[in-house]
């Protein structure tokens, strides 16, 4: 009982602090409330101050910002022609750079075929012209380098080259004459006259002691007059260089012909020119020729015995007449003759012994019809060779001459290796008579050899019918 009675006490105390609590509570909202009221009104005060005043600020900011937007439409109108304008120089531009580049692949172009012509020009002038164009040459030459910094004055040198050129045909119509300097066969560098006709050029000296052909040599920097050897040929190039008028020889081979007839030798001057190594090839061809000559002979006067001689020779051997089978084969002469005389004094021996002694007489026979053959063989086999040695060591010469004076002068070393060719030459005129000399030979021999063999055959036959 006391329990629950301090359980409502308890519960009263708290409701009496809960009612004391929400009074207070009460007073401090009604507090609040008035609080806030004042600051709605202040706030409505300033946003009615406010208001007055945007509402004066809104026509002057709106007249600004007409303006404004005015100004900016005007700008953007300006800004896009401005673009516009932008981007019609932008193409401008890149049409320009376009024709620019065009016009300088034009222009090197026509450099380049300005080039080509000047290199064209100076190969086609003969040697005794280009002391006159070696300006004018100069300055083709040059334009390449000067075209982008000189580009009008680089053309202007290729133009004039171009009108020089012109200027040279139409003069040569008829003849081109012109001063200059040429040298003689002896070297010496004298001053005249040139008359260039077509591709060939008349010299004439200024006292007349140096007249004919002016050409080019390698290793000469003037051209060099090939005199005439006829005198009168000589009369007529200087009447016509000096006069202007007469006839005038010409070479339709440009000198060919002459350097030609230059080439042209004896046997003796060409067997010469193959050096030391000829004399050997000289020798072994003439002890070729002396053995294939004797041989020759010697084998052509061969003798076989005849058909009626060897008839009766093999009767007497079927009859068993030893004596009158002697007699017969004592008048045979020749290598058959002694063969067959050996068969006859062994007849009446058994037949291997016959036929070993007349075999023996065949074999003699065989290494005498064949002696000397084999030299001819020999000496068709050493003539290249002594042939190649001699083009060797005649290259070897060249080669140490060129180390001397070097390879300027083609026509040197050419010269040279001909004369080294030489030797092989003749080896081989040497080596293929022999050659045919030696297959003759042999068969000639061995022809010999097979009819004794049918000899010495017929004459067995018949010892073995005995």
């Amino acid at each position: 009982m006391k329990f629950l009675l301090g359980v409502v006490a308890a519960c009263a105390a708290a409701v009496a602090g809960v009612a004391e609590e929400s009074v207070t509570n009460a007073v401090v909202g009604v507090a609040a409330a008035a609080e806030l009221r004042g600051r709605v009104e202040a706030s409505a005060r300033r946003l009615s101050e406010l208001r007055v005043r945007i509402a004066d600020e809104k026509i002057p900011l709106n007249q600004k910002l007409a303006k404004a937007e005015q100004t900016l439409s005007e700008l953007r109108t300006a800004y896009d022609a401005v673009r516009r304008q932008a981007d019609g120089s932008t193409l401008e531009m890149a049409a320009l750079r376009n024709e620019i580049k065009q016009r300088e692949t034009e222009r090197n172009y026509l450099s380049s075929l300005f080039g080509e012509y000047a290199r064209n020009f100076e190969t086609r002038l003969h040697i005794a012209e280009l002391e006159q164009y070696k300006e004018a040459l100069a300055s083709a030459r040059s334009a390449q380098e000067r075209l982008l910094d000189d580009p009008s004055g680089a053309f202007g040198d290729e133009l004039c080259l171009i009108l020089v050129s012109l200027a040279r045909l139409e003069e040569m119509a008829g003849g081109l004459t012109f001063k200059g300097r040429a040298s003689g066969e002896d070297g010496l560098v004298k001053e005249g006259k040139f008359l260039l006709f077509g591709p060939v050029a008349y010299f004439v000296s200024d006292d007349a002691a140096l007249v004919g052909v002016a050409s080019q040599r390698v290793g000469s920097l003037f051209p060099v007059v090939e005199p005439y050897v006829e005198p009168a040929m000589t009369e007529l190039v200087r009447k016509v260089v000096t006069e202007g008028e007469g006839q005038i020889p010409f070479d339709a081979s440009l000198g060919n012909a002459r350097k030609i007839e230059e080439l042209k030798e004896t046997v003796v001057e060409h067997f010469l020119k193959g050096g030391t190594v000829m004399w050997p090839i000289l020798l072994l061809f003439g002890c070729a020729m002396m053995v294939v000559t004797l041989k020759w002979l010697s084998l052509l006067f061969v003798s076989l015995p005849r058909a009626k001689r060897l008839a009766e020779l093999l009767a007497a051997v079927r009859q068993k007449d030893q004596e009158r089978a002697k007699a017969l084969a004592t008048t045979m002469r020749g290598m058959a003759g002694r063969m067959l005389k050996a068969g006859v004094e062994v007849l009446d021996q058994p037949r291997e012994l016959v036929e070993e002694a007349m075999f023996e007489k065949m074999l003699d026979a065989k290494t005498r019809l064949n002696r000397f053959i084999p030299f001819v063989a020999v000496a068709a086999a050493c003539a290249p060779l002594l042939g190649l040695l001699g083009t060797v060591t005649g290259i070897i010469s060249t080669f140490n001459l060129m180390t001397v004076f070097g390879s300027g002068d083609i026509k040197m070393l050419s010269s040279g290796i001909s004369e080294a060719l030489i030797t092989t030459e003749y080896g081989l005129y040497v080596a293929i008579p022999c050659v045919l000399a030696h297959s003759f030979l042999s068969r000639k021999a061995k022809s010999v050899a097979d009819k004794m063999e049918q000899v010495a055959v017929r004459f067995m036959c018949e010892v073995g019918k005995v």
